[in-house]
């Protein structure tokens, strides 16, 4: 039996209305084993403390360098992994709260056609043996969605509002192109009438034209099905297209959290500010805001993280205090969270989104 759980006091986000879903201090540490017997010697911390909120009918980017965690933080929330600790709160249908992070095997089932996945990779993420009808079609049959006479329309009809003719049902994956493929892979994702989609790198392997076709098909379905997003990119031009609100990520932490435009025109953190000095500009007048900041050094490993700041070997900013004190993720000011010590005295460059 599922137990309903109230919202968590020390500040909870679920106290509003109109959050969908919360995550409080996330943890997925994956352990390092050595030798024949499997003995561990190390974790790697691929998501470490994260805490962020996604409210109803919003695109949130989940935003960072690759291996920085973020695809774990959104397999966690869908429970494809079991967390090491923390909590994921999901608002039902009815109002009352669940903490998924707590489930386990069969309790998980209901909340399977709830939160969906795109995934990466539209070549690997389909069953090479099964048609377009079955890929689609065994969504409904696991979660019992739709009687056998029923299943055909609803399959139908979904293909055609994702741009696909009713008629390719019975075509196999190798038939179709990267583009059309993610479209198969959208629709099975949408089948069961979800409530929150996880987006996990959905167009970064299309072309820049499919791209951009698949990126307004996404934002169609999300207004004709009142559909929440986790959208999980490295490409910040993507991100600022879709998103409402961006959540930046480095080596398993949350950095920096702020509205979309908030986070371009003014990052407070600066290895925001290293991302948005890579993002493509078409006036060249504000380009000359800013040059390309090339970090020095690798990414953190994180099984064995530095001490203080994550960051502070690469920035470029970083004093004596970075190096032992760790800084916390704090407002300051109109929703902008930020962890890093000297937020409010650093004046960054960001991007201009008009003339």
């Amino acid at each position: 039996m599922i137990e309903s759980i109230q919202p968590s006091p020390n500040g909870s986000q679920l106290k509003d209305g109109s959050v969908l879903l919360e995550v409080n201090n996330l943890k997925m540490h994956f352990a390092i084993t050595k030798g024949i017997f499997g003995r561990v010697k190390g974790f790697t911390k691929a998501a470490d403390d994260v805490s962020f909120f996604i409210q109803k009918g919003e695109t949130l980017g989940l935003v960072g360098e690759s291996g920085c965690g973020k695809t774990t933080v959104g397999r966690c929330i869908v429970r494809a992994y079991r967390p090491t600790s923390g909590e994921i709160l999901y608002r039902q249908a009815d109002d009352s709260v669940v903490d998924l992070a707590k489930l386990r095997g069969d309790e998980l089932r209901p909340f399977r056609k709830d939160l969906r996945m795109i995934f990466q990779d539209p070549y690997s993420s389909l069953n090479p043996r099964m048609t377009v009808f079955d890929l689609i079609n065994e969504v409904l049959k696991v979660n019992q969605l739709a009687k056998p006479n029923e299943m055909k329309e609803r399959v139908e009809h979904l293909l055609e509002r994702v741009g696909m003719r009713p008629e390719y049902m019975q075509r196999y994956p190798h038939a179709f192109s990267g583009g059309e493929r993610q479209r198969i892979g959208i629709a099975r994702a949408l089948i069961t009438n979800p409530r929150l989609v996880i987006c996990d790198e959905a167009v970064s392997g299309l072309d820049v034209s499919i791209r951009a076709q698949i990126l307004n098909l996404l934002e169609e379905l999300q207004a004709d099905f009142d559909l929440t997003y986790l959208f999980i990119s490295h490409d910040l031009s993507v991100i600022r297209h879709i998103c409402d609100r961006i959540v930046v990520m480095y080596v398993g932490k949350v950095v920096e959290i702020a509205d979309g435009i908030e986070l371009y025109t003014n990052p407070r953190h600066p290895y925001t500010e290293a991302l948005m000095s890579a993002v493509p500009v078409i006036n060249p007048n504000a380009r000359k805001r800013g040059a390309r900041i090339r970090l020095e050094g690798d990414i953190a490993d994180p099984s064995n993280p530095p001490a203080g700041c994550y960051f502070h070997p690469r920035c470029r900013y970083a004093q004596e205090r970075c190096r032992s004190e760790a800084p916390g993720l704090r407002d300051t000011g109109n929703n902008h969270f930020v962890a890093c010590h000297f937020a409010e005295q650093l004046n960054l460059a960001g991007v201009r989104m008009a003339d």
